[in-house]
């Protein structure tokens, strides 16, 4: 599966921002999506992940109240609905693709993810 990544830009704090991980190539229901974020510097972190089904999602705790991610399987796009931004949301954000099994949890690590897209910039202003 191919991965492509869009919808960042440069907003102020409390913007909010959606962004879109489309894919293309079969099977995309098959794949656990997670986005995740590297900022200049640092490491890759998680920020949150979806089902296969969207049934599950898990988000990290910066996200969490503040970022919705939702999958719509029939257009093969993942979400990431991001409000109240704040400046140490800056970073390049990631999606990727996790080909699992159902029953499967969502994963944090990186290094568990398949395929990956190139990344959309996102840069917070105060």
């Amino acid at each position: 599966v191919q991965l492509q990544a869009s919808g960042g830009g440069l907003v102020q704090t409390g913007d909010s921002l959606r962004l879109s991980c489309t894919a293309s190539g079969p099977s995309f229901s098959r794949y656990h999506i997670g986005w995740f974020r590297q900022a200049p510097g640092k490491e890759r972190e998680f920020v949150v992940g979806i089902s296969r089904s969207g049934s599950s999602t898990d988000y990290a705790d910066s996200a969490k109240g503040r970022f919705t991610i939702s999958r719509d399987n029939a257009k093969k796009t993942v979400y990431l609905q991001m409000g109240g931004l704040r400046p140490e949301d800056t970073a390049v954000y990631y999606c990727a693709a996790d080909h699992s099994i159902i029953s499967n949890p969502i994963k944090r690590n990186p290094l568990e993810y398949e395929y990956w897209g190139q990344g959309t910039q996102v840069t917070v202003s105060s």
